[in-house]
């Protein structure tokens, strides 16, 4: 039994820089600029609100330049809302799985990607106005960036929002169709990197 434990180790062990080849793990962390599109209400401006992201991702190899990158993220999102009276903040923190298919060279360096979003809702907070902020947020998001041969990158996003944000009333039942409008500017880093 000790004999058949100790090869299944050794077997294991000498399978992972095989294995390893195929995948990177990575952590990833940055800024959020965030805001809404959508219609507006009368003299109500949404602006720009910062906020973060951060969270772990797997990198599945398909090919020496293709690859399917999941995620799973903690990330703050909203705006600011302005009009002639008020100023509101509205934001929401969302956990979302990226789901991004990038095409990279073959040792690193710039990168394209594109693929869907979703989030589900984890917290709001908003003051000053009546809202129900929905729990789930779709989304579209495209990128580009550079991954360094030693694990090191840095990555630019744009996410568009497909659902909306949530029933927001200013007052006399108009309820303005806002989605998410999410520009990520993030650092991240990842272990079994090609050599």
């Amino acid at each position: 039994m000790k004999y058949v434990t100790l090869s299944l180790a050794a077997a294991l062990l000498l399978s992972v820089p095989a294995l390893s080849q195929n995948f990177q793990l990575g952590l990833k962390g940055g800024v959020n600029m965030s805001n809404f599109r959508g219609n507006d209400y009368q003299d109500v401006k949404a602006n720009t609100l910062v906020g973060f992201h951060a969270g772990a991702f797997v990198n599945l190899r398909f090919g020496a330049i293709l690859s399917v990158q999941p995620e799973l993220l903690v990330s703050s999102q909203g705006a600011k809302l302005e009009s002639s009276t008020q100023k509101e903040n509205f934001k929401a923190t969302y956990a979302t799985l990226p789901i991004m298919v990038k095409l990279q060279s073959p040792r690193g360096g710039l990168y394209i990607e594109a693929g869907p979003q979703f989030g589900l809702k984890v917290s709001d907070k908003i003051s000053g106005v009546n809202t129900d902020v929905k729990n789930l947020d779709a989304a579209l998001a495209a990128g580009i960036g550079y991954h360094s041969a030693m694990g090191l990158g840095v990555g630019a996003r744009y996410i568009a929002g497909l659902s909306k944000v949530g029933d927001i009333d200013f007052g006399g039942g108009v309820n303005p169709d806002y989605k998410n409008s999410t520009i990520q500017v993030s650092l991240f880093y990842t272990i079994f990197n090609r050599k």
